[in-house]
Formats: structure tokens, sequence, C-alpha cells
């Protein structure tokens, strides 16, 4: 099977620009070395290419930064605020699709903790609608892929603080259905979901840092989507594996300490 790299979103620029909030300290900026090289050392992780997405916090630094170090780390891609990979499946002529966003420039940013905290949409019309028509056009040339992956920063569907995101329900929902993509992969609420709708699976894992157990939006998702939810503060955090091989898409949820939490295996598109 193919092991999807690490797609991460770093945050590692100060947050001199964030709105202050008692909870949002502001501190010191922070090298690379402090927020990644030094912190992802395991033998399992030294070799392994990490694909970077920009959020809300990366944007009140900043990514230009973030994307000029990908010429400074061999393990550390970032060539472009959205872009495509192509994934070969091992044993087989088959491929998967990795298509990565920028949803903060698509919607906008927003307030982590203060009192609405949704995205106010775009600050470039233009720019985020350069992005989504460059994302039609790789969903379409991706109709042959067994698997379509698509991941941002911000969630579709939440049960949790933030919710939905108003502006990728409208916007990129009816694309994610459309073209039968196989995952949307995000993270921005601090805890582990899984939610199913259209035939789309919806994978937030957002609990590397810390884990906030809060299903405020429960009522807000799709009746019966909510498949899996993890959210107990006392857990050091987890996070969700992808393995593709010619026969699913399967999705494990784990616990820091080893633990499978969940597993659900998404079927190959059909072609």
């Amino acid at each position: 099977g193919h092991k999807i790299p690490g797609v991460t979103s770093p945050g590692w620029a100060h947050c001199a620009q964030c709105p202050l909030s008692p909870r949002v300290p502001l501190s010191p900026p922070v090298s690379p070395q402090e927020t990644f090289e030094r912190v992802f050392t395991a033998p399992g992780l030294r070799e392994l290419p990490w694909f970077v997405l920009a959020g809300n916090h990366d944007h009140a630094g900043n990514v230009t930064a973030q994307l000029a170090y990908s010429r400074h780390s061999p393990r550390w891609h970032f060539p472009h605020y959205y872009y495509s990979l192509r994934l070969s499946l091992p044993g087989t002529n088959a491929s998967a699709r990795l298509l990565v966003l920028d949803t903060v420039l698509l919607c906008g940013g927003g307030d982590d903790f203060g009192a609405g905290g949704a995205p106010g949409g775009p600050q470039d019309a233009e720019a985020a609608a350069a992005q989504l028509a460059w994302l039609r056009g790789r969903l379409a040339a991706a109709r042959h892929d067994r698997y379509v992956l698509v991941a941002g920063h911000y969630p579709v569907w939440s049960v949790a603080e933030h919710g939905p995101t108003a502006c990728l329900v409208q916007l990129l929902r009816p694309l994610l259905r459309r073209h039968r993509v196989t995952a949307y992969l995000c993270g921005h609420d601090h805890n582990l979901q899984f939610l199913e709708e259209g035939g789309v699976g919806y994978v937030v894992s957002g609990a590397g840092n810390f884990v906030e157990e809060s299903q405020q939006h429960g009522g807000a998702v799709p009746p019966g989507s909510l498949r899996f939810f993890f959210g107990a503060p006392a857990s050091p955090g987890g996070f969700a594996h992808l393995r593709l091989d010619a026969h699913a898409a399967t999705v494990t949820f784990l616990e820091a300490t080893g633990r499978v939490l969940y597993r659900v295996a998404l079927p190959p598109r059909d072609l």
C-alpha cells in the first residue's frame, strides 16, 4: 500500500497580527528548528517527506518564509499555497491524487478563540476565484485516479468548537460530491472526527497540540453524518493515518500512545 506523507500546518511564525486574546499570549518568533526539525525526530519520520499547507495561524505570521524553507530542508515540501500531488499505488498501475488547498486564501482568516471566529471572506476575491478554478480543473483531470484526496486547514463539516465552515460548505462541498472525492482532510478543530456525507469522507485531525472536547455544533452537520469523535482533554493527542492500496483507502485514527481509536475503509472511486 501507499502511506500518505505527512500533511501538516506548523504555525511557526510569530503571532504579531493575531487578534489579541487573554488565551493567546503573544510570543517571540520561533525557528523551524524549534517547531519542526528537532520535534519530529523519530526514526520513522526522519526520511519522510512532509507536504505542508497553511492555516489561519500561519497566515497571521509569515507564510512566505514557510514556502522559502522548502529550499533549506530536504523533507519540507511547500511548493505553493495550493498544489497537486500524484501518488502511485505500489503493485498496480493505478494512481491517486492529493490536492492541497489554502482555505484561508479561499475563505478568509478567523479568530480561533474570540467570538464570531468564522472566516470573514477572502481578502483577495480574485485570488480566491483563481484557486477555485484551479481546483475545478484539477478535479476534472483526476477522473481516472482511483482515489482523490483534498486537504485544507478549515473543515467543511465539524461538530466541534468552530463547526462547519459555511464558505466551504457552499464552495467546496458540491465539488467534492460531483467529482466523487474519496475524502477531505483538515484540522483547525482540536480533536479527531470522521464524518461521511454524500459519499465523501471528512477527516478532522487537529489533536496534535492539545485536545478539546466540545461538540457544540453537533446539530449543524447533516443528521447521521458523524461516525467518530475523540476529544478527551487528558489525552496526549493523536492523529489520522491514511493507507492507500488497490482495494481501499483506509483511515486509522490513533492516539499518541499508539492505541487505535477508529478505523474506516473507503472504497475506490467508480471509474
